[in-house]
């Protein structure tokens, strides 16, 4: 099996200041080393309980908040990719290609085989035929977003989202030049609902684009395909073409439905539309560097296409082939680990953290947190304005971001950054061994107690 092997150990002990976490949860938590062997299975299912050390690896999610705070943070729980062993498939299929020493021009049949499981998974997962040679293999997400609202969206013209939204989506918008056209989600009883009338009033003529995520990130709403068509109405009516960021659409909760854009059964509202995944945040490799994107209106795929450059690598092509071939398993188990994950959450918080509301998520693997009432009494607003006299001005999110990795060793995504109506949440990534999550919870709970 696969070694933990190679890690920068001078960074696991520039995090000896998280061994507090490997007490709580045992040996292999974060802050020591993973044994050398540690089995995939355990009672012949794989096995996403047992902590699983990313610190030393380079990780944004823990190395980069080390940098940050120090010893202070003891457990990251923000950026979204998960703390679980990746699918074996997806290791055997790398070292296997590592046996040949060369690494030239990657041809055409790799991009072929790939474009053709990208298809079978979609079929066999959602029942979506899409045509392979439709399919624009892309770095990530981000790169084919961009091509595409720099060809339907001039520069200062608007960009719709829905909001609550994926934070990245504004990291797109200055790379374009366009201008966010924020209609913000209703929350009421623990769920987001969109308003519809507001929806339609942001479809002006300089808003030529929609930035549409489903999943919903960080809501966690899987849009239903009423939802969806009414969406792609109001599109099509006010000729506004609909980006689709489908990139976790893997994550959908027991019960739950996700249904893809270019599924819908309106071939004018499918036309009007291009689909953006990838299976990097399914299996957790995000920096394997591999995404695609595709639309059943060839005219659109062509335009789109000359605002596009990808640039591949061959292990990412191997690992991304061999999760969509051999992953579904893995993928499976996991979901039912994550669901029960989402649950703990729910159910923890209402018994002991009842002043923190909870958005039940119907997907993705992260959990929208509202801590209104919480950061009146840390006094965040008075702490804000004292720091915008300073060199390090801060947000009431940002300085409460602070103030849970000060007091509960925990640091979660501040909410500033998801658009309109986000000012007093935050983000907690919940992919990771439920000892983990219930070991930040308990912090946050003690920390919250004593104010």
């Amino acid at each position: 099996m696969p070694k933990n092997t190679g890690l920068n150990r001078r960074n696991f002990i520039k995090g000896a200041g998280m061994t507090a976490l490997a007490g709580a949860v045992g040996s292999t938590a974060a802050g020591t080393a993973v044994a050398e062997e540690m089995p995939y299975l355990v009672n012949g299912k794989y096995d996403f309980d047992t902590v699983y050390s990313r610190i030393g690896s380079g990780s944004v999610k823990w190395d980069s908040q080390i940098a940050k705070y120090g010893n202070k943070v003891k457990v990251g729980m923000g950026i979204a990719d998960t703390d679980f062993r990746a699918a074996p498939c997806i290791g055997e299929a790398m070292a296997e290609r590592l046996k040949h020493e060369n690494w030239g021009y990657l041809g055409g049949e790799a991009y072929a085989e790939f474009r053709e499981v990208i298809a079978e998974w979609n079929h066999d997962r959602y029942g979506l035929a899409v045509d392979p040679t439709s399919i624009q293999i892309a770095t990530g997400v981000h790169p084919g977003l961009i091509a595409a609202i720099q060809t339907y969206s001039p520069p200062a013209s608007k960009v719709l989202l829905m909001t609550p939204t994926y934070n990245g989506f504004y990291s797109d918008l200055r790379n374009t030049q366009t201008v966010k056209n924020e209609s913000q989600m209703v929350f009421e009883n623990g769920h987001y609902s969109i308003d519809w009338d507001d929806l339609e009033a942001r479809m002006t003529p300089d808003t030529q684009t929609m930035l549409l995520c489903n999943p919903q990130n960080p809501t966690g709403n899987v849009w239903s395909e009423d939802d969806l068509l009414r969406i792609g109405e109001l599109c099509l009516k006010n000729q506004v073409v609909v980006l689709s960021d489908e990139i976790h659409a893997d994550f959908t909760r027991a019960g739950q439905k996700f249904t893809p854009f270019a599924s819908l059964p309106d071939k004018a509202i499918v036309d009007n539309s291009l689909s953006f995944r990838a299976i990097t945040k399914t299996f957790s490799m995000p920096a394997s560097k591999n995404a695609y994107w595709f639309s059943t209106n060839k005219v659109m795929l062509e335009r789109v296409k000359r605002n596009h450059m990808a640039g591949i690598n061959t292990l990412g092509i191997v690992a991304n082939t061999a999760a969509y071939k051999h992953g579904k398993d893995w993928l499976d188990q996991l979901l039912v680990y994550l669901d029960g994950n989402h649950q703990f959450v729910e159910d923890y918080l209402k018994e002991n953290i009842p002043q923190m509301r909870y958005t039940r998520a119907q997907g993705t693997f992260l959990s929208w947190l509202h801590f209104d009432d919480i950061m009146d009494e840390v006094g965040v607003v008075k702490k804000s304005k004292a720091s915008q006299m300073t060199d390090n001005p801060q947000s009431e999110t940002q300085v409460f971001e602070d103030w849970l990795v000060e007091n509960a060793g925990v640091q979660l995504n501040n909410g500033q950054s998801y658009g309109k109506g986000s000012d007093r949440c935050m983000r907690m990534n919940v992919g990771c061994s439920r000892k983990v999550l219930k070991f930040a919870l308990d912090n946050i709970k003690e920390a919250v107690r004593k104010v």
